[in-house]
Parts: structure tokens; sequence; C-alpha cells
């Protein structure tokens, strides 16, 4: 009866999650796609005047989104959990619906979603273009799996810091803003200089979208990534995010 209650909650959250996001805006779920896409062609067209040929491959295109969709997966995941309460808050009141429903509601609906914006854009890509690649599914599907891990964590984590701290989600964003050029969205990590890959080396999206381009680019091989370091990283900061949520989410609401 408990489990019955609570995907009924969830399943009620993830369609209001759909309504207020898209369900007023003309084009609706257009411009989930509409949106990474414009961004990967306009990164492509612009790499293409600087360099004659990408660093992986001959697609220009593919190179950016093996980047940018790994990259956005975390950014929604950690989007959506972040504010998972304060956008739920006033549906929170009800004995029915628990903080629990209003994360778990967010994280699924953002990951079907961006998964699905993934999926159209790969395929787009593939059908189109002669990218002359071979896919590992299971690298790529691993790849997927930690960004929306990685961002559930960070976002599950920045829940309490948001919302008893304010001014910390202004600074996160300034602190976040330089992620596009330090995780490897627009580059190699190898052609990296040796100090900067040691710097680099400590960010868990630099494994994530490489172990990305392993599935799509079979010459590439980046033995250095680790999977562990990313699942630690991961795992951390949503395991203590969950313990502050749990023990300070009445104070949360009142705030």
């Amino acid at each position: 009866m408990l489990r019955y209650r609570a995907f009924r909650a969830i399943t009620a959250l993830m369609l209001r999650e759909m309504s207020t996001r898209y369900g007023r805006s003309p084009g609706g779920y257009i411009w989930a796609v509409l949106d990474p896409l414009g961004t990967i062609l306009l990164l492509s067209l612009a790499m293409s005047f600087l360099v004659t040929i990408p660093p992986l491959g001959v697609s220009f295109v593919l190179f950016k989104a093996t980047g940018m969709m790994p990259f956005g997966m975390y950014g929604s995941l950690s989007g959506a959990a972040s504010s998972a309460i304060s956008f739920s808050r006033p549906l929170l009141r009800y004995p029915g619906v628990t903080w629990i429903d209003a994360l778990l509601a967010r994280v699924v609906m953002n990951f079907l979603t961006t998964l699905l914006v993934a999926v159209l854009i790969f395929g787009g890509i593939l059908l189109w273009s002669d990218t002359r690649t071979l896919l590992d599914l299971p690298k790529i599907f691993l790849a997927i799996t930690l960004a929306a891990l990685f961002g559930t964590g960070i976002g599950v984590c920045n829940i309490f810091f948001f919302m008893r701290f304010p001014a910390w989600e202004h600074t996160w964003a300034i602190l976040n803003r330089p992620m596009l050029l330090a995780s490897g969205v627009l580059f190699l990590y190898e052609t990296m200089p040796r100090m900067v890959q040691e710097v680099l080396w400590y960010n868990p999206l630099v494994h994530i979208i490489s172990l990305m381009r392993e599935g799509f680019y079979p010459m590439y091989h980046a033995d250095w990534v680790s999977v562990p370091f990313v699942l630690i990283s991961a795992l951390v900061p949503l395991a203590a995010g969950l313990l502050l949520v749990r023990h300070h989410h009445v104070d949360l609401l009142n705030l």
C-alpha cells in the first residue's frame, strides 16, 4: 500500500514537472532537443574555423556531442535534484507526499528527458553524417549512468546548502561556469600540458566524457579513466546530502 501510494505521488509529481516545464511554452518538448543541438552546432562551427579536423574522427558535430551530452546529463540532474524540495514545497505540506517523492520525481523525469534527447541527437548525427564510427554500447551506457549519478549526487548535496544558505546557490553558479572548459567538452585530456592534466584528473566529468568518447571512437583509449574515482565522487555527496535532507527537511520547508 505504501509503495503504491509513493508510486502515485511520484507519477503525479512527474506529470506536474512535464506540464510546468514544457507544457506552458510553444513547442514544448521540442526545445529540450533544440537547446543542446543548437549549442553543439554552434561549438562545432566555431571549432571548424580554428582547426581543419576534429581531435577525434572526422565529424566536429559528433565530437562535440560526445562531450556535451554527458555534460548536459550532469547539469540537468544536478539542477533538478538541487531544487527538488523548493520546486515542490507547496505539495510537501500534504501528508501523502514526501521529500523523497519530490526528489525521485524530478530526478527520474529529467533523466528520461535528457536520455531521450541524447538518443535523438546521436541517432540523427549517425544517420545523416558519415562519422565512420563503431559504437561500444556498454561504455556509452556506463558514461551516461555515471554522469546521471554524479549530477544527482552533487544536486542532492546542494539541496541543504541552497535552502539553508541562499548565497551558496549564486556562488555555486559562478564556480560551475568554467566546468564546460574544465571538463574536456571542447578538447581531449591528452592534448593538455602535463601540469594541467594533473589538475583536471580530479574532475570526475573529465573521466565521464572520455569514457563516452571511448564508446564512439574505437581508436581512442583513455587508460587513465577511473570509474571507482567517479563512483566515490558521486556516492559520497549523495549519501551526505540524503542524510542532511532527511534530518533537516522539516526545517528547510519552514525557511
